[in-house]
């Protein structure tokens, strides 16, 4: 049984502790908002938060989390950061097939929860593990750098 806290509430799975985290939130949990994309933690769309740092969750043991604070695409608008990025993610009209849009967004969360007025090379350095079919690095720039201006602001 592994015990942890995904998105402020306490859980216990019975799985294998070696099982990824991606299919622990995804099969035991029902959190389906995170993807699976490559498996190899290259591509970026299984990206949650474990203590508030962005990691793979494909590649990730649920062992590994035991004990920590897991935030999914489900949870992250519970913050401030996290509403910031979905607004001007939607008001920037980001998504186009949307599939890598949950791991881009958890991306941009653990930046601007780090960096609240990140360069664009700093934006570059964060989302670069965060690949996109649809190549909507121009609008997921621009949205990251609307939810800094409206985090700056307090608003």
């Amino acid at each position: 049984m592994v015990q942890l806290n995904v998105n402020s509430k306490a859980v216990s799975i019975d799985a294998d502790p070696e099982m990824p985290l991606l299919w622990a939130l995804r099969e035991e949990l029902q959190l389906t908002g995170t993807k699976f994309g490559c498996g190899m933690a290259l591509c970026g769309a299984c990206t949650v938060h474990l203590d508030g740092q962005a990691v793979r969750a494909c590649q990730t043991p649920l062992s590994a989390a035991a004990g920590k604070r897991v935030t999914t695409i489900e949870g992250i608008g519970a913050s401030p950061v996290g509403q910031a990025v979905q607004a001007a993610w939607n008001a920037g009209d980001v998504p186009q097939c949307g599939y890598c849009q949950s791991g881009q967004v958890m991306s941009a969360c653990a930046l601007l929860a780090q960096n609240k007025k990140p360069s664009d090379a700093d934006i570059d350095g964060a989302m670069s593990g965060n690949l996109c079919r649809c190549g909507t690095y121009h609008q997921i720039r621009a949205a990251i750098q609307v939810a800094a201006v409206t985090l700056q602001r307090g608003a």
